[in-house]
């Protein structure tokens, strides 16, 4: 019999960490993150109490790119406004699932971020990406909480034994008589390809750029995938340098492939993320038509392109990425906030969606199903997630079938916060021949 539960207590707390060296993307540079934590507790009808833990880099340069509003200006009211989700989940009923709940109270983030707005005389509303990141880490904290009161992973808690509505009652009436633990895994997939982060600023040559690291951290790209073993490189581009972006490239292809070939490989992987800065889809089929002509190797490297061009898809309708579309994959991630910006975005030309746990488990956990439904390509990104928040990417990762590799850049730029994790999950912060043991996330709540 299914019973309900609700929450009892909930506590949070912050923590910044400094990052090794900085990390460049959008035309903006990042050099420390504030990471928010919320515990909460939750009970159940017969009494019986679980407590689940969720956190989040608190990403304020992307999830609310401000011209208006200054960046740690937007960093404290994003904590603030996640402090006033926390206090008002406190007020929630009683809830058959997280997914029922997380979903109802999503509806109340932007009444939340509004008073806070009016409070605060800020010069622009806060975003719903923003307000996603900011209820991300209580989102985390109940499907953790779920799943240890039943004593089971959090995404076996998705099947109609527990989770009696199918996905019409969360997405729309096409997805009747689909229910959400036909799109993930019981289990984790026992170990996933790692995509590499090449930010923007990080030296490929040893051309005399320096990078500030400890001893025991590379600085040159080689340097990196000799020693983790990497298939798999994700390529921060400008968007608006067309020259540089093409040899940017290049230069990365070149250095990879010396590499690559020295270890007896033949096959790697590409991604470029442009960051939204292409003015039009133009620029991105005209760099990778000049890529496909001057190395039809590297072409046939790129997996995927990720949100080439501005994030509000409404606002910038003559923005379709068909052309590119036809060429490689791309993919939203930015644009990405609900059912409605996914149909919008593949209407648009978009081929995938790229998932990230600081939109959210419950609506990750939706945008999945959509997507797989809709024989979209999957990726799941991260927003530099380091400690307890990479672990929960992984796990989302490893849960979902079509999700090939994952993005995992936390240990490059702040491994400072990883430290603790790093300890009890090893081969999960630290890849071997480029991949992760991402089959150890298979414990109670979000499986670590």
């Amino acid at each position: 019999m299914v019973t309900r539960f609700q929450i009892k207590d909930i506590a949070t707390s912050q923590e910044k960490f400094k990052y090794r060296s900085p990390m460049k993307f959008g035309g903006r540079v990042v050099e420390d993150v504030v990471v928010y934590h919320v515990d909460v507790v939750i009970e159940d009808d017969n009494g019986r109490q679980s407590t689940g833990h969720g956190s989040m880099t608190m990403g304020n340069l992307w999830a609310w790119p401000s011209s208006v509003v200054a960046a740690d200006l937007t960093l404290a009211t994003m904590l603030e406004l996640a402090d006033l989700i926390c206090q008002s989940a406190g007020e929630l009923g009683r809830y058959e699932h997280p997914v029922r709940m997380l979903v109802d109270f999503e509806h109340s983030f932007p009444e939340i971020a509004l008073t806070l707005e009016k409070n605060n005389a800020l010069a622009e509303t806060i975003p719903r990406l923003a307000q996603l990141v900011c209820g991300s880490p209580l989102d985390a904290a109940v499907h953790d909480a779920f799943g240890r009161l039943h004593q089971l992973n959090s995404f076996q808690t998705l099947t109609p034994s527990l989770l009696r509505e199918d996905l019409s009652c969360f997405l729309d009436e096409s997805f009747g008589g689909c229910y959400l633990s036909s799109y993930v895994l019981e289990k984790p997939q026992a170990n996933m390809p790692l995509y590499h982060l090449v930010g923007a600023l990080d030296p490929i040559f040893g051309d005399g750029a320096k990078v500030e690291s400890e001893s025991d951290f590379p600085e040159l790209l080689g340097d990196w995938i000799r020693r983790d073993g990497l298939t798999h490189l994700k390529i921060k581009l400008s968007g608006d340098d067309f020259d540089w972006d093409v040899e940017r490239v290049m230069d990365i292809d070149a250095a990879s492939r010396t590499v690559q070939l020295d270890m007896g490989r033949s096959t790697w992987s590409y991604s470029l993320d442009f960051n939204e800065k292409c003015a039009s889809i133009d620029y991105v089929v005209d760099f990778l038509e000049l890529i496909r002509t001057r190395n039809p190797d590297c072409f046939s490297r790129i997996q995927y392109v990720e949100q080439p061009t501005h994030r509000d898809l409404k606002k910038n309708p003559q923005n379709t990425v068909h052309k590119a579309a036809k060429i490689k994959p791309v993919v939203i991630d930015e644009s990405l906030i609900d059912l409605e910006s996914l149909l919008l975005a593949r209407d648009q030309g978009y081929s995938g969606i790229a998932l990230k746990a600081c939109k959210g488990q419950t609506g990750s956990l939706l945008m999945a199903a959509a997507a797989q439904k809709l024989e979209m390509f999957l990726c799941v990104q991260d927003l530099t997630c380091i400690g307890h928040n990479f672990l929960h990417s992984a796990s989302l990762a490893a849960h979902i079938p079509t999700v090939a590799a994952i993005e995992g850049n936390g240990r490059q730029y702040c491994p400072l916060g990883n430290q603790q994790w790093a300890q009890q999950y090893p081969e999960v912060f630290q890849p071997v021949e480029g991949r992760i043991a991402t089959q150890e996330l298979n414990g109670l709540g979000l499986g670590f």
